[in-house]
């Protein structure tokens, strides 16, 4: 194989190969690796002569061996020269090579330890580093395998554990971990917590080791990592038994000064400061130590002038006294102290030292002030709250009892406050009632007194103020409050009802003055809001009526005192009765029979409508299926207040109403008023639609009278409009109410409903009726409302049924 063959193969190899003629030791070919090893061109290696790149005398042998016919395999490390004449020291291996039929020729491989040299120099300076570092640390260092052999230690660690000399030279493992377990008073403990780390080879743990000798080391043992793996540990032995032992003296010695929140200073007998603690210190706000200073120069006692002669006498007699002293600060008002101060003596008797225990009461007297302020103020707007309020008045009536004088008293409340509240949260309500409270502050004068009792309710003591002063009050009040207001960007109008009760004549206390300011402020509010009234004697009879009646109802519906009466409903066309309505009566024992309009008010006031709104719906059902069960089937109609409608289970219980009693759906009539279509109609159309699909027919009642909407009517599934008996009084002789009588029937035909009139009382009533068109109607002129039996008796009887035209 010729020379130039070489090439090709040698030039693959990480390695500088040199093929070499043993005869002519002459370079025939080369690769780029040695090229670049030597620094110099191909074509500078190539025919050159072996020696001139050579420096080591082995390869001079080597080659004269050759000529000597000895042909051999030399590997070894060896120096060759580049062509700068830098030396770098080479692995190489020279064999001969004899390609078939060809020509022996000699094989030069290299490989340039230079790296591997520089590595191996930083590695042991490395070790050496660290080696010195171990030896110069002041903490014993015991390094030790996976498997606990020991792999190194340092001098400090053979002093804290007196290793014999023999162990320092000769290392013998088992030797070394016998000897460190009796220099321990629990050997067994010692070398179940070296178990312990060696089983847990990433645990980090600190300990404490206590020798035999008294010694005390600390041990910090950490796991010792290569590329993230645990290869071994490292526990380092401080030795803190000096340190430990003077702790303990310090410890004990400052014990109570250092760890006391409270400020404690001890002075000689004469009272001159020997030590005070950091607490000290700190609340005499004082930046030196005041050693030698009497402390009584630092105290005072405003209310004692004497209080060091009290001190002193106290100390001798009892050994202690106890108070209240202030502390004089270099800069500020002084701090007020509970102070305890105690005479030391000797094993003689004779006094020694005192000590004086403060404790700040800057803190506790904030408090109780703040506590004060709560309790006299109202902590939102901060005016005074009804306790302070009382006070003030409580005055007033004295004085006004020596002058003569009376004054006012006005009770405010904000209306539809709760619509704020609900609609934009309680902190933009706060900032209404901020913002209100200062215009009502503007209002008055410095000796009348504004109070916050709770929510949106204000009163207001006028001082020596007569009828007239409180009404010109009231009306500057109402004007203010009814200015716009802006909070947040948004702008808005408030307004408020006003109460106002007189000392002496409307009461003599101030809860009867709240309680008639009350009062007249209710009669504001049902009668329409925004404005003022003075008390009168009658409201609270009328008001405890009220109460009176609906505790009663509340007792008659327990008791069975209702019924309910029926009155028919006219078909005008085919001159029958198909329905008729449910009204209930009260039979309260000792006053008769009470109509619906002595009582509704009240039931609706207090939220009882919907206890007897249930009750009538009840029974009401029970009575339409038993006479479906007697074979005369008749429509009942059930009205509904907005508060029962408003009910969450409102619909499913008329659905078990009618379930319970078996009742078919259609013989069901529901009456609502346009109140409650329009309050929230997406609500209501809800809950109608639901009680359409049970087959309950809808009724809307008293239509006309309230704001009717087109819209809501034919969104809504109604099946009759009931016309308020308003209009049919005297629609026979007034055009306006017969036109809209007119146009009620025609757009309640144009809609697919029935059209009822109601309060139906004379003839020419049901003529005109009749004559419009109008589908219904039910009133005296047939029948009065009756009892069951009555109605089931009068529909019974042959003249029971109206005549199906009405009379001329």
């Amino acid at each position: 194989m010729s020379y130039v063959h070489w090439a090709p193969i040698t030039e693959g190899l990480i390695e500088a190969v040199w093929v070499v003629d043993p005869r002519t030791r002459r370079i025939l070919t080369v690769n780029t690796a040695a090229a670049r090893l030597l620094g110099v061109e191909r074509g500078a290696l190539v025919g050159s002569a072996v020696q001139d790149w050579i420096a080591d005398p082995q390869d001079h042998v080597y080659w004269q061996e050759w000529q000597a016919g000895i042909e051999q395999t030399l590997e070894s490390e060896a120096t060759v020269r580049r062509a700068d004449g830098e030396l770098v020291r080479v692995q190489r291996r020279v064999s001969p090579v004899t390609p078939e039929g060809g020509e022996t020729v000699v094989l030069v491989a290299m490989q340039d330890l230079s790296e591997w040299q520089q590595t191996r120099q930083r590695l042991e300076t490395l070790l050496a580093e660290l080696r010195a570092a171990l030896e110069s640390s002041s903490d014993g260092i015991l390094v030790c395998d996976l498997d606990g052999r020991i792999r190194a230690f340092n001098r400090t660690f053979a002093t804290l554990w007196d290793l014999p000399e023999a162990l320092l030279t000769h290392q013998d493992d088992t030797a070394i971990w016998s000897h460190l377990a009796a220099c321990v008073p629990d050997p067994g403990g010692f070398h179940s917590r070296l178990g312990e780390l060696q089983r847990a080879p990433l645990l980090e743990a600190n300990d404490v080791v206590l020798l035999r000798n008294g010694r005390i080391l600390e041990r910090a043992s950490r796991p010792q990592l290569a590329r993230g793996r645990p290869i071994g540990r490292i526990h380092v032995y401080r030795d803190v038994t000096e340190r430990t032992a003077t702790e303990a003296k310090l410890r004990l010695a400052a014990k109570v000064f250092e760890s006391s929140l409270d400020a404690i200073v001890v002075t000689d007998p004469e009272r001159r400061i020997v030590a005070c603690n950091p607490a000290a210190l700190k609340l005499a706000a004082m930046e030196r130590d005041p050693q030698g200073e009497r402390l009584d120069d630092l105290l005072y006692a405003p209310s004692q002038p004497q209080w060091p002669h009290h001190v002193a006498q106290a100390l001798a007699d009892k050994g202690y006294w106890e108070g209240e002293l202030w502390l004089r600060r270099p800069e500020g008002p002084g701090v007020a102290l509970l102070a305890s101060w105690v005479l030391l003596r000797d094993g003689d008797g004779r006094p020694l030292n005192t000590v004086l225990f403060a404790k700040d009461l800057s803190e506790k007297l904030e408090a109780q002030r703040r506590i004060e302020q709560l309790a006299y103020s109202d902590s939102l707007t901060g005016l005074p709250n009804r306790l302070m309020l009382g006070e003030r008045v409580g005055h007033a009536i004295r004085l006004a009892q020596r002058s003569g004088r009376g004054f006012a008293l006005l009770f405010l409340d904000l209306d539809r406050f709760k619509s704020i509240n609900d609609s934009l949260g309680h902190m933009f309500g706060d900032q209404v009632l901020v913002e209100v409270a200062a215009r009502l502050q503007r209002c008055l004068r410095q000796t009348d007194t504004l109070s916050r009792l709770g929510g949106d309710e204000f009163v207001i003591h006028l001082h020596e103020a007569d009828r007239h002063a409180a009404e010109v009050t009231a009306q500057r009040i109402i004007e203010a409050i009814t200015r716009p207001v802006t909070i947040d960007k948004m702008q808005f109008t408030l307004s408020c009802s006003i109460g106002i009760a007189m000392y002496p004549q409307d009461g003599a206390t101030l809860d009867e003055l709240i309680q008639c300011a009350d009062t007249a402020m209710y009669q504001v509010k049902e009668r329409g809001k925004g404005h003022y009234r003075f008390y009168q004697p009658e409201m609270n009879a009328n008001l405890l009526g009220r109460i009176q009646m609906d505790h009663a109802m509340r007792q008659g519906l327990q008791r069975g005192e209702f019924e309910l009466h029926y009155q028919p409903r006219v078909d005008l066309r085919a001159g029958t009765v198909p329905a008729c309505e449910a009204l209930v009566r009260w039979h309260r024992p000792g006053q008769g029979l009470v109509m619906p309009g002595t009582f509704i008010s009240v039931a609706e006031e207090t939220g009882l409508i919907a206890l007897l709104g249930h009750w009538v719906l009840q029974n009401a059902i029970a009575q339409a299926a038993r006479w479906a069960a007697e074979g005369r089937p008749l429509q009942v109609a059930v009205n509904v207040s907005a508060l029962q409608f408003q009910q969450a289970r409102f619909v499913q219980d008329v659905a078990d109403a009618l379930q319970q009693h078996r009742l078919p759906p259609h013989l069901l009539e529901l009456e609502l008023t346009e109140s409650i279509l329009i309050r929230d109609a997406e609500e209501a159309l809800g809950k109608l639609q639901a009680l359409a699909e049970l087959g309950v027919e809808l009724s809307l009642d008293d239509f006309g009278t309230g704001y009717s909407s087109l819209t809501y009517l034919k969104r809504f599934p109604l099946h009759r409009l009931k016309i308020d008996r308003s209009f049919l009084v005297s629609m026979p002789e007034d055009g306006a109410d017969a036109a809209i009588v007119a146009a009620i029937v025609q757009m309640g035909h144009a809609l697919s409903m029935e059209v009822v009139a109601e309060g139906v009382e004379r003839p020419e009533q049901l003529q005109r009726l009749h004559a419009l068109g109008c589908d219904h109607y039910q009133g005296f002129l047939f029948a009065r409302p009756m009892p069951a039996d009555a109605l089931r008796a009068r529909l019974a009887s042959p003249d029971g049924e109206p005549a199906q035209t009405p009379p001329p």
